[in-house]
């Protein structure tokens, strides 16, 4: 009756084995390190930089706990936060001798001091959040206006192509601030401009008025359109965010809207807020220009004359100078998407890109006028330029498609996708609030919490065992492993562990104990009403499963419209909160079960239980089931 079989005790051995296992890392702590990644999408990270990296310390008479290639990135770390300093200064000494120019993002980080044979396992700590480990808070302020502004033009550009294609004559189109200002001469030309605007552009609302002989068609985005650009904008800037913060290695930053026009950005485990303040900074925009192959011109790549007037030399990722023409023929800004893929012909790695309206119509007319020269494609970051590519102008390209390469790798195609695409930010921003939290002020959060867990474990565990004796001790013991796998599974889903998170696991040893307690008193109420010791275990459990499965799902919905609508620290809260009562389910029925079976299911003839006081109706009748 009360006896498991074999296979439901391989669940429990297994469960326990992994949840130690996953549990492990999270008490090696962490150590400083200093993290060496690419400034630029050109700039790879590689053995030989890990090599540079150790002649580095070398060099400077330090030594690394270890030194390792991950994630596009060399780490070393070390025993001390002095060691790290010196070897942030000798590194950057090494790495990057002009500091305008970077080619490396050197940076300070903290990474665990788990041993490489829990590292294999991919057992890793878990994240935590900026209130217990450090770092650095900011919130940005986005330019909406500017964001509106920007669009506005581009659809005075597409509104100039529009017209022409439709051969509606107009006076002059203009932008006035976030509206288009267009001038008519007569009535009927007027309406033509209208039903093209209502066909095409949906997103403006006209207003028409008399200017003397003329007739004015003010157009302005509409307010859900405009609602619509600012959120895009937004979206498109954490976009960027997330891509620049990658750089950094950061575990689990927080990058998140806030209000209709803000961004809050924590990194966790940072403390170098300039550098972080830099690569925040970091935008890549894109410039389309003409080689200039005059004789002058040549001279100048081979370094024998002089920098014609009127032209610029970049270098290619070769190292090969390109002489090209100062007036630019396409900017990023009339660039729509970028994607990696590969040359049908030659099998290359390329880079596909797609104009609007406007860049479509320059490009065509550029490369039917410039059949057999050559045309620059310019990478900059952070105001340096460099030539991805200077293909031959073979044929007129129309249609808003464009395809570069240039000896380029598949990551080299992806990552120079990745930076056109949503590299540049498509509003302004301004740091309007900087704060840093310090790792010991972190170290003081994490103590704080641990012992308030460990306190409210132990009064609960002191309690259990005193009010239920030997079935109290198990109930412990459940609670014990509901932590353990608790800890495993966010370490094992990399959940980020905030303070909010350490209440709400103080909070889950309250409400896990209450389905021991549920199935004790059952077991109690059993035995008060005759039942045999075997019986009112079996029944106890039976009995209690059913308010102990309402009692968690109503909990766990309360959790889950936390986790949907909450943001920031309530959802750190309600995913610890949630993970807490699934875990709870398994450890508090299935676990103590099985310790219980294990315990008395094996004597046939089961005289008493050592479950406390058993207080019967007949206060003569009363005994201790023992």
């Amino acid at each position: 009756m009360n006896r498991y079989p074999v296979w439901k005790y391989a669940i429990i051995v297994i469960a326990l084995l992994v949840g130690f296992l996953y549990t492990l890392p999270n008490f090696f702590g962490e150590a400083p390190a200093v993290q060496v990644s690419a400034a630029k999408a050109s700039q790879k990270v590689d053995s030989g930089t890990q090599a540079r990296v150790e002649e580095a310390l070398k060099t400077a008479g330090l030594t690394a706990d270890l030194i390792s290639l991950e994630a596009g990135s060399v780490r070393a770390r070390f025993a001390s936060t002095d060691d790290q300093l010196k070897a942030k200064d000798a590194i950057q000494k090494a790495l990057v001798p002009d500091a305008a120019d970077p080619s490396y993002v050197v940076a300070l980080n903290l990474l665990s001091r788990s041993p490489s044979w829990l590292s294999a396992l991919n057992a890793a700590p878990m994240y935590l959040g900026l209130d217990l480990r450090g770092g650095v808070h900011f919130m940005l302020q986005v330019d909406m206006p500017a964001a509106l502004t920007k669009k506005a033009e581009s659809l005075a550009g597409d509104l100039r192509t529009v017209l022409r294609e439709k051969n509606v004559r107009h006076g002059g189109i203009s932008r006035n601030g976030q509206s288009i200002e267009l001038r008519f001469r007569d009535a009927a030309t007027l309406e033509a401009a209208k039903r093209v605007l209502a066909d095409q552009f949906g997103e403006l609302e006209t207003v028409e008025v008399q200017d003397g002989s003329d007739y004015k068609l003010t157009a302005s985005i509409k307010p859900q359109a405009a609602r619509t650009v600012q959120d895009q904008a937004l979206k498109q800037n954490i976009t960027t965010l997330h891509n620049r913060i990658n750089e950094l290695g950061v575990a689990e930053p927080v990058i998140q809207q806030q209000g209709t026009d803000r961004i809050v950005v924590q990194l966790p485990g940072v403390q170098d807020t300039a550098k972080a303040k830099d690569i925040l900074g970091r935008t890549a925009t894109l410039e389309v220009r003409l080689v200039e192959e005059s004789t002058e011109a040549r001279a100048a790549e081979t370094g024998t004359g002089p920098v014609p007037f009127g032209t610029e030399r970049y270098l290619e990722r070769s190292g090969q100078p390109v002489i090209v023409k100062k007036q630019v023929v396409l900017t990023g800004d009339n660039l729509t998407d970028a994607q990696p893929g590969f040359d049908s012909q030659t099998q290359e790695p390329t880079v596909n890109l797609t104009l609007d309206a406007k860049g479509s119509r320059i490009f065509k007319d550029v490369t039917r006028e410039n059949v057999g020269k050559r045309m620059a494609i310019i990478l900059f970051e952070k105001g340096k330029g460099e030539v991805v590519t200077a293909p031959v102008i073979r044929s007129e390209i129309g249609g808003g498609r464009v395809q570069i390469s240039g000896r380029m790798t598949t990551v080299e195609a992806n990552d120079t996708a990745l930076l056109l695409r949503a590299g540049s930010l498509a509003a302004p921003m301004e740091i309007i609030e900087e704060r840093t939290i310090g790792p010991s002020l972190g170290a003081e959060n994490i103590a704080k919490g641990f012992n308030s867990v460990t306190w409210g474990f132990l009064a609960v565990a002191v309690f259990m065992c005193v009010y239920y004796m030997l079935f109290g001790l198990f109930s412990s013991i459940a609670l014990a492993v509901n932590l353990l796998l608790l800890v495993a599974v966010l370490s094992m889903l990399q959940a980020t562990l905030t303070l909010p998170g350490m209440a709400a696991m103080a909070l889950v040893l309250g409400m896990a104990i209450d389905a021991n307690v549920l199935i004790n008193e059952r077991v109690r109420e059993e035995l008060r009403n005759g039942a045999s010791p075997q019986a009112a275990i079996h029944t106890g459990y039976d009995r209690a499963w059913a308010t102990i499965i309402d009692s968690n799902v109503t909990t766990l919905i309360a959790g889950l419209a936390l986790l949907a609508f909450g943001s920031g620290p309530v959802r750190g809260f309600a995913v610890v909160h949630c993970l807490g009562i699934m875990t709870s389910m398994f450890s508090a029925v299935f676990f103590s079960r099985g310790l219980v079976n294990l315990w008395y299911g094996r004597q046939k003839k089961l005289k008493s239980v050592s479950i406390g006081t058993v207080w019967r109706p007949d206060a003569d009748a009363s005994a201790k089931a023992e």
